[in-house]
């Protein structure tokens, strides 16, 4: 998984030199669509959101096995889907993750999810050498169906020969390292398929990115004996497919389905072919920019282990030759845009600025980019899948497609997939691609499929939160996508386990920090009331427009909310935990112009008044020192006259 912030080629393709892996056990319109991931007609589906946390790097393994075609037998036809959200983006983060439940009961983990990666590992509580991340380490001791995996003659043991281990290590020199063990794995509760058995890794040392990450381990979704997917075909719960939808710029969010679906009409698929990689690879033939042919050998995408689809990549990666095609054929396209310097002075990024900042209309100043595949079908590439927004120059953005160093493999990140349904055909040996709007499938799916339940319920003094999470007004969110809705307001209630008595005095320190983490002023962050519940504090917020504006923009709200939905929101340890109750959209105040201008209005006429009272004050004092209690005149001067009045 190549790290957001990196520009250089992920080293993970120089196998037998700097990365190492040991395999330590062993070897068009969406409804139509939406109602078969939905109501059925292919069983056993699981639909996964997909979650955005900080950067990572490229995980691997080069120990492989190839595979045949796989032939479910499956045990029970009638499963039912099981759903998952994905969550933050690939510039903010760098990688998705999705939350996986482990242990009896159950113990929630972030887990960054990895089509690249064959183990599921998590840090154990025992582990010395493990970093802070979003969630408690696992306690299996507070599980009571984990098991150790035992040693056996597929795995490498302890010094005990007791317990197998586990051992990966990464291009970047990270390194994850612990035991396995085997309990139940659930998926949240929107998931009908029962929780399952499976070997998992529970970490007791960690180094390089693993250690500093914020999500607490990985989801290895890769072909491998430990892989999740793998070990769920085995028992025949899910067909032997899984499909990831990546939120689009800015936005970012989505959803991950474990299992087959009924492919919605107008996917297009390339081949992949399990025996030439142990990665999941396509048949990349010809690309495409504005039109034109690159003129170069169709070969140059079969190099090394060909052309490679990673989930856990952030950017693309081309060959040499490859990547200087490409990036001349841009920018030769690009005469009214002004080149400038990357965000980061260390990189040499491909940046220009001058475009608008409104994503939807890059499409008039960047060309349209196509991928050939073998079998002749080509997918269409927006400008936000080649594309990164620069982030100090507004309506700046950068080429996020890079040369993969001397390495001939052609490798192809989230960026490229963004608003792209894929679909990893495991069973038929293809990948298939349908552009969609990832950011608001998920809600679509959750919205169709059953209400959205309540979030919290008050009953006298308890509060009962709900686990998943927070509901969101779909209607309105698609309207604010369309650009049918102007909000006014966002407002949230955020439950904390901290009192309100000992909140009180942190109450601003609060509101900065919120602002600071949604990345809006802190004057837009207002207090509105709260709830003691004894255990913690609800809280309601509302986030208003900056300064006079009566309205967010479409950007600038989906962004906000994006971050809230995300929780992406961190609190420091002082503040306990917190969970993000309900949240909600307003439109723009329909007060008269008084209302809405109260305050101008009434210091205009304030100063109007003082004003009024200053200059007759002065009038006033002007005249009476014209008409004072009598001129003044010399004794010498003549007085005329006045005749006696009788008395």
């Amino acid at each position: 998984m190549a790290r957001a912030r990196d520009r250089v080629a992920p080293l993970s393709f120089f196998p037998g030199l700097l990365f190492l892996a040991f395999l330590a056990a062993g070897d068009g319109s969406p409804e139509p669509f939406l109602q078969t991931l939905i109501g059925g007609g292919v069983p056993s589906a699981m639909v996964l959101p997909l979650v955005l946390s900080y950067a990572n790097s490229s995980r691997r393994s080069n120990v492989g096995r190839r595979f045949g075609r796989r032939q479910l037998q499956r045990e029970d036809p009638s499963t039912a889907t099981a759903r998952m959200r994905l969550y933050d983006d690939l510039l903010t983060n760098g990688y998705y993750t999705t939350h996986l439940y482990i242990g009896t009961p159950p113990q929630e983990f972030a887990l960054i999810v990895d089509s690249g990666s064959t183990v599921t590992y998590v840090p154990c509580s025992s582990c010395e050498q493990c970093g802070n991340h979003q969630d408690p380490r696992f306690q299996p001791d507070m599980s009571s169906t984990y098991d150790p995996l035992k040693c056996n003659v597929d795995c490498t043991c302890d010094k005990e020969n007791m317990q197998c281990l586990y051992e990966r290590q990464y291009a970047e020199m990270s390194s994850s390292s612990g035991l396995l063990g085997v309990d139940f794995i659930s998926f949240g509760k929107e998931s009908a398929l029962k929780p399952q058995r499976a070997t998992f890794g529970c970490e007791t040392s960690e180094s390089g990115d693993l250690f500093s990450q914020h999500a607490d381990g990985i989801m290895g979704l890769g072909r491998g004996q430990l892989s999740i997917m793998d070990q769920l075909v085995d028992k025949g719960v899910i067909s032997d497919s899984f499909s990831l939808c990546y939120g689009g710029m800015d936005i970012g969010g989505g959803a991950m389905v474990l299992g087959g679906i009924s492919p919605p009409h107008g996917m297009i698929y390339a081949r992949s072919n399990p025996g030439r990689s142990p990665y999941y690879n396509i048949d990349l033939k010809e690309i495409h920019v504005a039109g034109k042919l690159l003129r170069l050998n169709s070969k140059i995408f079969n190099g090394n282990h060909g052309t490679v689809l990673d989930s856990g990549t952030t950017y693309a990666y081309l060959p040499e030759e490859a990547f200087r095609a490409f990036r001349d054929a841009i920018m030769s396209k690009l005469h009214s845009l002004k080149q400038i310097r990357g965000p980061d002075p260390n990189y040499k990024d491909i940046c220009f600025s001058g475009a608008g900042s409104d994503v939807s209309e890059l499409s008039k100043t960047f060309p349209e980019v196509e991928m050939l595949f073998g079998n002749g079908q080509k997918l269409s590439l927006s400008p936000e899948n080649y594309l990164f927004r620069h982030s100090k120059v507004r309506g700046a953005y950068c080429l996020g497609v890079f040369q993969n160093g001397k390495d001939p493999t052609t490798l192809l990140g989230g960026i490229v997939v963004r608003n792209t349904l894929v679909t990893y055909d495991r069973q038929n040996e293809r990948i298939g691609f349908w552009k969609t709007n990832c950011s608001v499938l998920w809600e679509r799916l959750h919205n169709n499929e059953a209400p959205a339940p309540a979030p919290s319920v008050f009953s006298g003094s308890n509060l009962s939160i709900e686990e998943s999470p927070a509901p969101s007004p779909i209607g309105l969110v698609d309207s604010v996508l369309a650009g049918q809705f102007r909000v006014g307001v966002i407002t949230f209630d955020m439950f904390l386990n901290i009192s309100y008595v000992d909140l009180v005095p942190h109450i601003k320190e609060l509101a900065e920090l919120i602002a600071n983490e949604l990345e809006v002023a802190s004057d837009q962050v207002h207090f509105m009331n709260n709830t003691d519940n004894g255990n913690g504090t609800l809280i309601r917020w509302a986030i208003f427009p900056e300064g006079s504006s009566s309205s967010f923009s479409n950007s600038t709200a989906m962004g906000i909310i994006s971050r809230l939905t995300e929780h992406r929101v961190r609190l420091p340890e002082n503040f306990g935990s917190y969970k993000l109750v309900e949240w909600n959209l307003e439109p723009p105040s329909r007060r008269s112009w008084w209302k809405q201008h109260l305050v101008a209005a009434a210091i205009s006429v304030s100063v109007l008044l003082l004003l009024s009272f200053s200059t007759f004050l002065v009038w006033y004092m002007r005249r009476r020192r014209i008409k004072g209690p009598g001129a003044y005149r010399s004794v010498d001067d003549a007085v005329p006259e006045q005749e006696l009045q009788p008395m």
